[in-house]
């Protein structure tokens, strides 16, 4: 069951799907329509899914699931990760990456490997105020409070000095 992104209780799971390359406004309005399509069937050992989907800064794939209906199964997830490789396929583009690091140099948004980030913290190239996104987050409030931090508030702290 389809609804919007706002009206998922914050204790609502997320998955963040970061895309390689910043998405066209034409590709954003047919993922969104794919998207939205994918999750207006989706389910759970029958049960349809409380879900919702947002697509920030035409890179970042963003689905919301309100558990307290039904919650995903590994079938039900296993489905999801095939419609994210199918928008892989369709749009050449990497979403299931999660070795790369995607965070902001002035007002664009960057996105490198793992190992070029942490090569640019070492050289001072970005600072532990570097503003990241952290990917892992796992609810609606996290998403909302914590996925846009400074990177000494996140994951990729660890690469600071």
């Amino acid at each position: 069951m389809l609804t919007e992104f706002k009206n998922l209780p914050d204790d609502s799971r997320v998955w963040v799907y970061q895309a390689n390359r910043k998405l066209s406004n034409d590709e954003v309005a047919e993922i969104t329509e794919l998207t939205n399509d994918f999750l207006t069937k989706w389910t759970a050992h029958g049960a349809e899914l409380e879900a919702a989907a947002e697509i920030k800064y035409n890179r970042f794939i963003v689905i919301g699931l309100n558990q307290a209906n039904a919650s995903a199964s590994g079938c039900s997830i296993d489905a999801s990760v095939h419609f994210i490789q199918s928008l892989q396929e369709k749009f050449d583009v990497d979403l299931l990456d999660k070795m790369n690091v995607t965070f902001y140099t002035g007002e664009y948004i960057a996105y490198k490997p793992l190992t070029d980030f942490r090569k640019m913290a070492k050289d001072k190239s970005v600072s532990k105020n570097t503003i990241v996104f952290n990917n892992l987050v796992n609810t609606k409030a996290e998403y909302l409070e914590n996925w846009e931090v400074p990177a000494h508030e996140s994951w990729h702290n660890r690469f600071l000095s």
